[in-house]
C-alpha cells in the first residue's frame, strides 16, 4: 500500500491539561481506503489524539494535513462537515426515533417545505445496501440490536460523504457474530475507499480487520507497523514499554526472595464468570496470606472479574466460593459482609468522597459497625480514625482535613484504611499505586506484604508488569474475559506473561516462545 499521499497526517502534535501532559510529539499516518489500529494502555494518549482530530480539542503544537490541506477544526461538527466521523462506543443515536430520522436527522430532505419521506426512506435504504444491511428503515432503531444500531450510525457517517470514519471500540458490546457484522460493514467501506480508524484493544480483532496499527505509549506515538509483519507478542511489549531483548535476558525475577507465606487455605474461588463478552469464563483461585497478581491489556476483563467477585457487576453464569462455601454477591454490602474489600481503579470517581474529611472517608465501610440505633458512635469513630492514621503513616493536618487535600498517596492510604479497619479476609486493589509518587507507591507495597503475612489475602491488578512479578506470589493473566495462564514462582517471568497476553489459550503459538527472539529482529 502506497504511503507517499496519506489522507490524515497528524504530526508534532503536543497537548498539555492542568498538571498533565497528554500529548507529546505524537504522530499518527492514515492512507485512503486503509483499516488503520489505535491502540495504547490507559492514559497512552489515543482519546485525546482523536479529540484534536476531531476539532473537541485544540492542540498546543503540531499540524494537521487532511485531504491534501491544513486543517485546524474548532467543533467536531466541523470536522464531520469536512468528511471526517466519529463513531462512538456508546451509541449517541435517538432509540425511539425511525431508521431513517437518524441517519438524516437535522437534514431531512424537503418538498415544498415539509419531510420528504419517501426520499429521506429510499436514501437511507441505498445507504444501507452498501453495508449489505436490509431493514426496514421507518421502524424505530430500538427495535434492532446493538450490532445493527452501530450499522446505522455507520451509515449516517457515511451519508456525510466521508472520507475517514473514526471508530472507538466498536466491539466492546458486541456479541461474535455482530462482530463478523460490523467487520463485513468495515471491509465494504475499505472496497469504496473510505478510511477507518479503529480504536481497540482485542489483538484476534485487530489482527482479523486492521492493514497497519499505530502504537501510542504515555502519549507518544512509539511505532507504527503493518499488522501482519507485527508478532502479537511483540505489539504486547511495545504497548507495556518493554524491550523483547531485555525480556529474553532478564526473564527470570529474584521471585524467591520476596515470596510470601502463603498456606494451602483456599479462601476465595471464583469459576467460570461470564458477563457479555467483559467475562467469557473467567477462574481464579487465592489462598488465605497469598498475593496472587492479575496481569492483561486494557480490555481483558481484569476490572471485571474485581467488580464481579465484589458484587457490583452481575453475572450470568459462574461459581463463587469463599472459604468453601457457596457465596452468592448480589450487592457490595454482601461481599464486606463476607469479608471481601475492594479499592477500585480510579479512586477520585468510585473510591474517595472528595468533600467529606479524612474520618468520614476512612470509616465509611465501618458505619454499620460503628452505630447503634442509627446513631454513630463517635468516640469508636474517633479511636479507629487514630489508630490507623498512626498504623499508615496516613500524612494529614488531622481527621477533619477534606481528603481532596491529601496528595494521591494518602489518598490511597485512606481507601487501604477503610476496609483494613474491618479486618477482611481478602483485598481486592484495583491498581493500588497508580498516579501517586515514587516513595508513596514504596509505603503502599510495603503495607501490601505486611498485611499479607498476617493472612491476608490479596488479589492485586496493576498495569505495570515489574509490580505484578515482583510482589506477587503467583500471577493470573487474563486475555479476551478469560483467564489464559496461571504462572507460580519460578514460572513467573516477562515473557511467559506477555506470550500470554498477546497468544492466550492457543499452546502452539504460546509454547512457541522462539517469537520472542524473532520480534528483536
Amino acid at each position: 500500500m502506497s504511503q507517499t499521499n496519506p489522507l490524515l497526517q497528524m504530526e508534532h502534535i503536543s497537548k498539555t491539561f492542568p498538571g498533565v501532559i497528554a500529548l507529546v510529539d505524537a504522530h499518527l499516518s492514515i492512507n485512503p481506503g486503509e483499516v488503520h489500529a489505535l491502540v495504547g494502555q490507559n492514559g497512552a494518549g489515543k482519546s485525546t489524539l482523536i479529540k484534536i482530530l476531531t476539532g473537541a480539542y485544540r492542540r498546543d503544537s503540531g499540524s494537521v494535513l487532511f485531504d491534501g490541506r491544513q486543517v485546524d477544526f474548532q467543533a467536531p461538527q466541523q470536522a464531520q462537515n469536512n468528511g471526517i466521523s466519529t463513531i462512538y462506543q456508546e451509541i449517541n443515536l435517538v432509540a425511539f426515533r425511525s431508521v431513517a430520522e437518524n441517519i438524516f436527522m437535522g437534514r431531512e430532505p424537503r418538498r415544498w417545505g415539509f419531510i420528504n419521506w419517501r426520499k429521506m426512506h429510499a436514501d437511507t435504504a441505498h445507504l444501507l445496501e452498501r453495508l449489505s444491511i436490509s431493514i426496514d428503515v421507518t421502524q424505530p432503531l430500538m427495535n434492532y440490536n446493538i450490532a445493527l444500531q452501530q450499522m446505522v450510525a455507520i451509515a449516517r457517517a457515511i451519508s456525510f460523504n466521508s472520507k475517514l470514519v473514526v471508530m472507538d471500540e466498536p466491539t466492546s458490546s458486541l456479541n461474535e457474530r455482530e462482530v463478523e457484522t460490523l467487520f463485513t460493514c468495515i471491509r465494504q467501506l475499505k472496497a469504496d475507499g473510505v478510511s477507518v480508524l479503529f480504536v481497540g484493544h482485542r489483538l484476534d480483532e485487530l489482527y482479523a480487520i486492521c492493514d497497519r496499527v499505530t502504537i501510542m505509549r504515555d502519549g507518544r506515538t512509539v511505532d507504527v507497523r503493518e499488522m501482519q509483519s507485527l508478532p502479537k507478542v511483540e505489539l504486547v511489549a511495545k504497548m507495556l514499554g518493554k524491550e523483547l531483548a531485555d525480556i529474553r535476558r532478564h526473564g527470570q525475577t529474584s521471585f524467591e526472595i520476596g515470596q510470601h507465606h502463603t498456606d494451602q487455605h483456599v479462601l476465595l474461588e471464583a469459576q467460570g464468570l461470564r458477563r457479555g463478552r467483559a467475562l467469557q469464563g473467567a477462574n481464579i483461585e487465592i489462598h488465605s496470606g497469598e498475593i496472587v497478581g492479575l496481569a492483561g491489556l486494557l480490555g481483558s476483563g481484569r476490572s471485571e472479574v474485581a467488580r464481579a467477585i465484589f458484587g457490583a457487576d452481575p453475572l450470568e453464569e459462574g461459581k463463587i466460593r469463599v472459604e468453601g462455601q457457596p457465596a452468592h454477591f448480589h450487592a457490595p454490602t454482601d461481599a464486606i459482609r463476607a469479608g471481601i474489600g475492594f479499592c477500585p481503579e480510579d479512586r477520585k470517581v468510585d473510591g474517595i468522597i472528595p468533600h467529606l474529611s479524612v474520618r468520614e472517608n476512612l470509616t465509611l465501610a465501618a458505619l454499620p459497625i460503628l452505630s447503634r440505633n442509627g446513631f454513630v458512635s463517635r468516640k469508636k469513630q474517633q479511636e479507629i480514625v487514630d489508630q490507623f492514621i498512626r498504623r499508615l503513616s496516613i500524612k494529614t493536618a488531622g481527621p477533619e482535613q477534606k481528603v481532596r487535600e491529601l496528595s494521591g498517596g494518602n489518598q490511597q492510604k485512606v481507601l487501604l484504611a477503610r476496609w483494613l479497619c474491618l479486618n477482611p479476609r481478602l483485598l481486592i486493589l484495583d491498581e493500588p499505586t497508580r498516579g501517586i509518587d515514587v516513595g508513596a507507591k514504596a509505603e503502599i507495597q510495603a503495607l501490601i506484604e505486611e498485611f499479607a503475612e498476617k493472612g491476608l489475602g490479596v488479589l492485586m491488578i496493576s498495569s505495570e508488569l515489574e509490580e505484578l512479578l515482583e510482589g506477587s506470589d503467583r500471577v493470573v493473566v487474563m486475555r479476551d474475559g478469560q483467564t489464559v495462564a496461571s504462572l507460580q514462582h519460578a514460572d513467573i517471568t516477562q515473557a511467559a506473561v506477555m506470550n500470554a497476553m498477546a497468544h492466550g489459550n492457543d499452546e502452539q503459538e504460546t509454547n512457541n516462545t522462539e517469537e520472542v527472539q524473532r520480534g528483536e529482529a
